[in-house]
């Protein structure tokens, strides 16, 4: 991925206002990010510990998501999937990231759901560059980039709902 600025940011979100794209948490560390490792920029709101944001190229073109989440709720031994990069997360390490619609169906209220890694940290898992907390990733016979492929395939169909 290219590196973003502030600016690129804040104009690319799609299921907010402008005012909201203004005024939502944008990272400091915008220059230390490993930006040739990330298939989209992925961060949690410091603020809102309830609200996520991504941002990720589609055919030249930036596309930003604002989203929700729940905290945890179940036990410690129970595991969760990404369906994005499909890294197995102990509690709280995969969430229900719900993004609201685009355009008129989101002001009436609609939404869109996956299971995402909570700290949207997927390229990092895929890459190893990230282990997960006592979860795992699978060993696959698929070559990485064809699980990048995959990755970037499954967040593009996410935001095709949108």
């Amino acid at each position: 991925m290219k590196a973003l600025t502030e600016r690129d940011i804040r104009g690319s979100f799609i299921n907010c206002s402008k005012g909201e794209a203004k005024r939502l948490h944008v990272p400091r560390d915008l220059d230390g990010r490993p930006w040739d490792d990330l298939d989209f920029l992925g961060w949690g709101d410091p603020g809102a510990p309830d609200r996520s944001y991504l941002v990720v190229e589609r055919q030249d073109e930036l596309v930003g998501v604002a989203m929700r989440f729940q905290p945890a709720q179940r036990g410690f031994l129970h595991r969760s999937m990404c369906s994005l990069c499909l890294t197995t997360h102990p509690r709280g390490g995969v969430s229900l990231m719900t993004a609201r619609k685009s355009g008129p169906a989101g002001r009436e209220g609609n939404s869109v759901g996956a299971y995402m890694c909570t700290d949207l940290a997927c390229s990092l898992y895929l890459r190893g560059l990230k282990v997960p907390e006592t979860g795992a990733r699978f060993e696959e016979s698929l070559t990485l980039e064809a699980q990048i492929d995959r990755t970037r395939q499954n967040l593009l169909a996410f935001i095709d709902k949108l």
